[in-house]
């Protein structure tokens, strides 16, 4: 870690602590009051314990990384895990190690609130303090790079138009000069060291897409005798998203260019584990009467079954037989003259009055909890859709087939957002989408919990876009 980096890392430490130790006082004053002793040996133990188990979790959750080119929602999820875990720790300490523990257990959940809240209003006017501080020149790592192709150029650009991120281009090196350089160019490869010599720079950043493994080697050994860090573009960074990963298999650097929290098989199981349970809940409070009573207003309101069954795509796209309550009159057409699905619309003549309240609610969508007991599908998700719009989203919309790496939901963050119903209109099936893949590269416990959160407030006033 270089002088700088350890500094600023002290410091971030110490802004901490001192948010840990204001809150615990603060915490402590407000549960006893002014006391006889106001710290004891025991506050002195219990606040060791909380800085040393913080600085332990945070560590590992990576909440002292650099978020330097990031936005502040990385550092909030960061801060709100280290709290949650730490509060956690906290709480099993005090109940199953302490045999007297003389505050209530309000204590934990008052201490962990400020803790975050305190955390969090700090680490925020701090990014702010150092985006307009690298805004006015301070607080800048200089970088060199080599490669004035359309890499490079498009690396320099994208410096020049974020100057928040702290990095400033000293020049560039390489075999050829660039017309757009305006004087920057500052020699070939061979004269790496002497311009790393001359000039103040921090890292260095190789733009070469295909370049000689030799010459390669050459750079990487010139910049780091030199002691500078090394930092490759790779060829593919047109493709890789903002949750690319690099892995070692062996000797062999693997770069997946679009990652999710769900690629971990803990994750899944725990996920699998919750809906599970939420699931098994549902039945045994609210679905054993509500099912009947729904089947009998379908029965009663037109003939025919009351469960509507359709083939649709789920996990790896593999065929699955989704659920619903059917809505609709029987044997509604559902595809027109054209083999083009017909989605429903406002006032659809297919619509049964029943089913215009249950599609207005959700309600319809509730025999998918067979499909969640089955492993077919998730709580949430990205919605599966019908065979013949699926086959018609697949070849005219952008990343549309990557919703099959997980499993399927009955609710999902598009739907949340709005993104449901008719998807006639332009760009209204790629918003979908978009969102889709926002939630399975930002997939968190919370996040479901959220989504299922709205899901409940939508049934209960109405959606404006289900008909």
């Amino acid at each position: 870690m270089k002088p700088g980096n350890h500094i600023n890392f002290l410091l971030r430490l110490l802004i901490d602590y001192l948010v840990l130790v204001l809150a615990f006082l603060c915490t402590r004053q407000y549960i006893s009051g002014l006391g006889d002793v106001f710290f004891s040996p025991f506050n002195g133990l219990l606040l060791g314990i909380s800085i040393t188990a913080w600085t332990i979790i945070g560590l590992s959750l990576h909440l002292y990384d650099e978020f330097r080119t990031r936005s502040f929602s990385y550092e909030f999820v960061a801060i709100l895990k280290t709290t949650l875990l730490h509060a956690c720790f906290f709480t099993f300490l005090f109940f199953y190690c302490f045999k007297y523990y003389p505050y209530p257990r309000t204590f934990t959940l008052l201490n962990a609130s400020l803790t975050f809240t305190g955390i969090l209003i700090m680490k925020f006017l701090v990014k702010q303090s150092l985006l307009r501080l690298r805004s006015n020149g301070y607080n800048i790592k200089n970088i060199l790079i080599v490669g004035t192709g359309d890499t490079g150029m498009n690396f320099y650009r994208t410096i020049l138009s974020n100057d928040h991120f702290g990095y400033r281009c000293v020049g560039f090196v390489d075999e050829q000069t660039n017309p757009y350089l305006n004087g920057q160019y500052l020699g070939k490869i061979a004269d790496l060291q002497r311009v790393l010599e001359d000039h103040e720079i921090d890292d260095v950043i190789v733009a070469l897409p295909e370049t000689p493994s030799a010459e390669m080697e050459k750079i990487i050994i010139t910049s780091e005798k030199e002691a500078k860090r090394v930092r490759i573009i790779a060829d593919c960074y047109r493709f890789c998203t903002s949750t690319a990963s690099m892995n070692l298999f062996g000797n062999f650097p693997l770069l997946t260019i679009r990652t999710s929290p769900l690629d971990d098989p803990a994750k899944q199981r725990f996920k699998r584990l919750f809906e599970l349970c939420f699931t098994i809940a549902l039945f045994l409070t609210v679905f054993w009467w509500l099912f009947p009573l729904i089947a009998l207003l379908i029965k009663l309101s037109s003939p025919g079954p009351i469960l509507f069954k359709q083939t649709r795509q789920g996990l790896k796209n593999k065929k699955i037989t989704c659920y619903k309550f059917r809505s609709m009159t029987r044997n509604s057409d559902t595809v027109d003259a054209n083999g083009r699905y017909l989605q429903a619309t406002q006032h659809d003549a297919r619509i049964t009055p029943v089913g215009r309240f249950l599609r207005k609610t959700n309600l319809d969508e509730l025999p998918q909890f067979f499909n969640v007991l089955r492993g077919d599908m998730s709580l949430v998700g990205p919605r599966p859709h019908p065979m013949a719009l699926h086959q018609e989203s697949r070849n005219t919309i952008q990343n549309y087939m990557l919703r099959h790496v997980v499993k399927p939901g009955i609710t999902g963050w598009a739907q949340v957002n709005g993104y449901r119903g008719e998807t006639r209109a332009s760009g209204l099936m790629q918003k979908r989408v978009d969102f889709d893949l926002w939630y399975i590269e930002n997939y968190s416990f919370w996040l479901d919990c959220q989504i299922i959160f709205q899901t409940l407030m939508n049934m209960i006033k109405g959606d404006k876009n289900a008909y």
